[in-house]
């Protein structure tokens, strides 16, 4: 379950989308768990505020993993899902993270590689052999380094399952908490130092760029480490959009 002091925030909405800080540790969509998810939340939070009876439209166009935090953007009609949809298949959608990983992950720069998911055991294989896997990149924009650790912020430029996870930790530089991909220890409530912290993309019926931030807890263990080095985050080039 999501933890009870850390609920869904809205950080953006209007009549076509619904923009959200997702908590740690709770599913974006439902599973077989039954743990509350994102969408059946955004679902009830959507009814009660239209005072509509019956079910209300959430259309899911992306997703972050369980025990990840922050910026998720859900659709509120089938119209702008698929708009959505397109951007997000397009690579015309800025996805930004921050994440705290253990180790030097050397300079900025883009890392390449090829993932292959294996369902039974829900970890993703990392390989540098072109045609073992989907080809997936993500750029290191900015590296932050206290001790033994190091604030990373990363574009994500394609969209595969545990991507940030996988190739940082095939860099021998896991995310802090995700045991899973080898990290060291666990952070409390067992959620992982990875941060949706930016999105940027196109309306779906107005057309303008939107660029919206949530910023991640600054006050807990492992952000902490970095508050003094990162007074402001640089703002993203431009129109926010990939480069």
């Amino acid at each position: 379950m999501a933890d009870k002091t850390y609920m869904p925030v809205i950080i953006y909405e209007d009549n076509h989308c619904l923009v959200v800080n997702k908590p740690w540790n709770m599913l974006v969509q439902p599973d077989d768990t039954g743990d509350i998810s994102l969408y059946a939340w955004a679902q009830e939070w959507v009814k009660k505020k239209s005072r509509k009876q019956g079910n209300v439209y959430i259309g899911i166009v992306h997703r972050l993993d369980r025990p990840a935090g922050g910026i998720v953007l859900l659709a509120r009609t089938s119209k702008a899902a698929s708009r959505f949809s397109n951007q997000f298949r397009e690579g015309r959608v800025g996805k930004h993270y921050l994440v705290v990983v253990e180790g030097d992950p050397g300079p900025p720069g883009e890392r390449i590689h090829y993932l292959r998911k294996n369902e039974r055991l829900n970890r993703t294989r990392v390989s540098l052999v072109p045609g073992r896997g989907r080809r997936s990149r993500l750029t290191i924009k900015a590296v932050w380094r206290s001790g033994g650790l190091a604030l990373l912020w990363i574009e994500l430029d394609t969209g595969r399952s545990h991507q940030i996870r996988a190739q940082l930790s095939h860099e021998r530089c896991p995310v802090v908490g995700d045991l899973r991909y080898g990290a060291s220890g666990p952070l409390p409530g067992k959620h992982i130092a990875l941060f949706s912290w930016r999105i940027v993309f196109e309306h779906p019926t107005r057309k303008i760029t939107e660029v919206l931030t949530c910023p991640p807890p600054w006050d807990e263990y492992p952000w902490n480490e970095f508050r003094t080095q990162v007074d402001a985050l640089p703002p993203v080039p431009e129109n926010g959009m990939p480069q």
